[in-house]
């Protein structure tokens, strides 16, 4: 009866068992569900606000009034890191989401069309490989400014490349295939055959990559601000309060400490979860199960 009902459960469903299954992984997702939902009230709670200076208060130790402490302006911290780690989620999300359609897209054309057109697709892709990164987004605020919508464009014109060669590979193995024959040979078109075909028995790969991007993603964002070409001031970013705090770090070490311990725990965090759903999507795991 059991056996039944496991046959029974949709390939989705099953990966989520799977996934939650682990201690790991499961502690990891929520985790990240408190992140997020702190990130997104906490400020909105504070009776500070992120950008509010107190100069006579100046850089004080955690205390029952400041609970991580305040910078040498007098503003507090745990604001701070709680409006930062909005700022960072939302560029580590939303460019991954961007890198993922375009990368998905474009790989999925190549891998369809095949032959000199396919070929033509991925040498782009290998001269954007090697164009400098730094260099595209020095030149991107060359040319529109410092905005904050540049730091999505900058990284996802970066990050959809490896998207691209993974699902155009995913293409490649499945697009010979008896189903995707008769799907051509009943009229089906483009579109068609990638939507209701090619899409679903891709998403697994695709699900996992976008896991492990955002991770990627938020460290570029904060090597960028910390170099002084990610998010500017007022707003900041994890990677602004690091920058920020190693600056000061021999005076007041909690204005780094603190900081680093969200961001690198968020990134474990991140980092385990995209290892459980890589497990989860597994085939091998799935034939064993």
């Amino acid at each position: 009866m059991s056996s039944n009902t496991g046959l029974s459960l949709s390939p989705m469903r099953a990966a989520w068992q799977r996934l939650m299954r682990q201690r790991m992984n499961a502690w990891a997702l929520w985790f990240l569900v408190v992140l997020v939902l702190l990130c997104g009230a906490g400020p909105e709670l504070s009776p500070y606000d992120q950008s509010q200076q107190d100069l006579e208060l100046k850089a004080t130790n955690p205390s029952t009034a400041h609970w991580l402490g305040t910078d040498p302006l007098g503003r507090d911290m745990l604001t701070r890191i709680l409006h930062g780690g909005r700022v960072s989620l939302e560029v580590g999300l939303l460019a991954t989401a961007v890198a993922s359609i375009i990368g998905v897209l474009y790989g999925m054309t190549a891998g369809l069309a095949g032959g000199r057109m396919d070929a033509a697709m991925m040498r782009i892709v290998d001269i954007l490989y090697a164009f400098p990164f730094i260099n595209f987004v020095i030149l991107l605020m060359a040319i529109v400014g410092r905005e904050f919508w540049l730091i999505f464009v900058a990284i996802g014109a970066v990050e959809w490349l490896t998207m691209a060669r993974v699902v155009r590979g995913q293409v490649l193995a499945l697009k010979n295939l008896e189903f995707i024959i008769a799907a051509r040979a009943c009229g089906a078109g483009f579109w068609h055959i990638v939507w209701k075909h090619l899409l679903p028995n891709v998403m697994g790969p695709v699900i996992i990559y976008a896991s492990l991007t955002v991770p990627g993603v938020m460290l570029l964002e904060a090597a960028l601000s910390f170099l002084g070409l990610g998010i500017q001031p007022p707003d900041a970013s994890w990677g602004v309060l690091i920058q920020e705090g190693a600056k000061a770090v021999e005076s007041y070490p909690w204005l780094l400490i603190y900081p680093g311990i969200f961001f690198s725990t968020t990134l474990l965090a991140l980092n385990l979860l995209g290892d459980g759903l890589r497990d989860a999507f597994d085939p091998k795991s799935m034939s064993q199960q």
